[in-house]
């Protein structure tokens, strides 16, 4: 049955006995709806309790009828699974009803997930791996201080115990480094994580000098004392820099029988201790909250669609011409700056992935974030959330880092796009610490993703501007040398296509290629055609979604197959290829040819034919599987 609707209504000028009383209505709520589901994480919605009563009746600047003010203030639960608090926070805000949190949450098919999601309107993204609310939350608000130019203020709820993951100093270096007045983290020292203790338990002290030695300043309170914490949270929004409110909790508070005991991590109260607890918590209550509101809100600075209009020339390269991807990726990406929405992250390699080049023509939407990858997916994730067209990009080796901020990205339903420049034992002499031999396979197995691997400047300038109007995640692999020019200026290269370079009748074999492998396949056709073996030769420039129809087409046609690529054998070109011919049955002899070895420094030609991609190994290859 629905609860009652509420009938005492707490603004910003009630009094903290009257927010008290919310903070146990929240408590309240927290124990009803993770018992009703059978799962959930109450008590450490128990602790944080007093911190969000405070914030949401005072200080969020927010119209939960209008999340897409884009004025508003920006709440951000880091610690993603105190959920049961955040949805008892709607409720009373009015934006859920009690009915909706008590037989919904947490259940198949419903929008109150165990951890929040964007499915929700007022919620800007997935939450739940630790460690990351707060790097979000440093993205917002530099979109919002930087691009935007809103007032909006940014406030980030984590715990204690993910405050030990270096994704959370990384996120406080930037705040602090970029003087972000608007940014507000709430840390909810508990003392108690899943298995037992935290790393620094109650030492606030600790948590405060770790704060103040990265630039932000720290504010240190007990997280019971409403009026403590209302002193502390209008000092951090005060204008005057980033600051971390760092409150001493009990994990569990109100519930004597779980009140800062350990074991009770994500589990809900059984049904006759949740009685117990609603009635020590003074029973279930009927509050709503109108708190400050934000100011009418002008329209975003990034306009969608003036954006689409607006004329974009992509550099223009000659046939013949020895131009690298990433130099072409960089060109191209400069170019994409007359689109207002686009912007541009770089991780201190810029002048190597030709970023460098967006940063000289468009210095107000490119930022540095040094080398901290997983900031900069975070700060791009931040800024899409604003509507903005971020593009990232780093070496490809350095990408896999961040793999959890880019997997959660997909999660939220994020759309930007990422380069890896630097890609496989092309690159030569630095060695395999800088190879990127498992991104396609890391970005294939993001969801939804789009996976381009482009083999020239033509295309590589293409297919970069292509990814502004791409939704999701899409990922652009270049190169590090510089390769000739294949394609005529202004040929196009739809996603999920290919191009067959050579072909004619009697082909007998098809060599597969992209990126760097396909001028050696290229070169491969020529050394077997000197011995009269036709070879057709497909640049696999879409590597998810695959052309499907030209590899079938292929197979049926030549009967022989050889992919080969500069990545691991482990999902990756090889294997797209055989999930594509799979469904119809087909089953060409096939070779796949990849980096199985570890490979040391050398010249590019050297280090291609260790690993038994280079042309020689490619021709080798065709002749065996024609010899069977």
């Amino acid at each position: 049955m629905t609860a009652a609707p509420p009938t005492v209504t707490l603004g910003p000028d009630s009094d903290l006995s009257e927010v008290f009383e919310l903070a146990q209505q929240l408590r309240v709520d927290s124990v009803r709806a993770s018992t009703a589901a059978g799962s959930g994480h109450p008590t450490s919605s128990l602790s944080a309790a007093d911190l969000m009563a405070v914030l949401m009746t005072r200080h969020l600047r927010y119209d939960w009828a209008a999340p897409d003010n884009p004025a508003g203030d920006h709440l951000i639960f880091s610690k993603g699974h105190a959920s049961p608090l955040l949805y008892a926070m709607f409720k009373a805000a009015g934006a859920i009803d009690d009915d909706e949190l008590m037989t919904t949450y947490r259940r198949f098919g419903h929008r109150l997930q165990g951890h929040p999601t964007p499915v929700l309107p007022w919620v800007d993204l997935a939450t739940g791996s630790l460690g990351q609310g707060i790097a979000y939350g440093v993205g917002i608000a530099l979109a919002g201080r930087d691009l935007e130019r809103q007032p909006y203020r940014v406030w980030v709820l984590c715990g204690d115990s993910e405050m030990a993951e270096g994704s959370v100093w990384e996120a406080l270096d930037k705040a602090g480094h970029h003087r972000l007045a608007n940014f507000v983290a709430l840390v909810d020292v508990n003392r108690l994580g899943q298995s037992g203790p935290t790393e620094l338990e109650w030492d606030t002290d600790a948590y405060a000098r770790r704060v103040e030695a990265f630039g932000c300043r720290a504010l240190v309170v007990d997280g019971h004392d409403l009026a403590q914490v209302d002193r502390a949270l209008t000092v951090a929004a005060d204008g005057t820099g980033p600051a971390v409110v760092v409150a001493r909790t009990v994990k569990g508070r109100g519930v004597s029988e779980v009140a800062d005991k350990n074991g009770w991590h994500g589990k809900p109260l059984p049904k006759d201790m949740a009685e117990r607890a609603v009635a020590e918590l003074g029973g279930v209550r009927h509050l709503a909250v109108h708190g400050p509101r934000p100011p009418a809100g002008r329209p975003p600075h990034a306009d969608a669609g003036a954006a689409a209009a607006a004329p974009v020339e992509l550099p223009r390269y000659e046939v013949g011409d020895e131009v690298a991807t990433r130099v072409a990726f960089g060109a191209a990406l400069a170019a994409l700056g007359a689109r207002p929405e686009v912007v541009a992250l770089d991780a201190e390699v810029g002048n190597s992935t030709h970023t460098e080049d967006f940063q000289k023509a468009h210095p107000e939407r490119f930022f540095q974030t040094y080398i901290a990858e997983q900031q900069m997916i975070a700060d791009a994730v931040g800024m899409a959330v604003r509507g903005f067209r971020p593009y990232a990009t780093t070496f490809a080796a350095f990408l896999t880092r961040a793999h959890d901020f880019i997997r959660m990205a997909a999660v939220s339903q994020i759309t930007m796009s990422l380069c890896g420049t630097h890609s496989g034992v092309e690159i030569g002499a630095d060695g395999p610490s800088q190879m990127g031999v498992e991104d396609l396979a890391m970005m294939r197995a993001v969801l939804g993703s789009t996976v381009l691997y482009p083999a020239d400047a033509t295309s590589a300038a293409a297919l970069t501007a292509t990814m502004a109007d791409l939704d999701g995640i899409s990922y652009l692999r270049t190169t590090r040398g510089a390769y000739p020019v294949l394609y005529a200026a202004g040929e196009t290269f739809p996603v999920g296509g290919s191009k067959t370079l050579r072909q004619g009748e009697g082909d007998r074999v098809t060599l597969v290629g992209a990126g760097v492998t396909l001028h050696e396949c290229l070169a491969a056709a020529e050394e077997l055609a000197a011995d009269g073996v036709r070879a057709r030769v497909v640049d696999l420039y879409s590597v998810k979604p695959v052309d499907t129809d030209t590899l079938v087409r292929a197979a049926r046609e030549t009967g022989a197959l050889v992919v080969a690529e500069d990545h691991h054998p482990e999902g990756g070109i090889g294997e797209a290829v055989l999930s594509a011919l799979a469904p119809g049955g087909h089953q060409p002899a096939f070779a796949h040819l990849a980096v199985t070895r570890l490979p040391g420094s050398g010249t590019t030609k050297e280090l291609l034919d260790e690993a038994g991609i280079s042309r020689t190994h490619i021709a080798r290859a065709a002749r065996a599987l024609l010899d069977r």
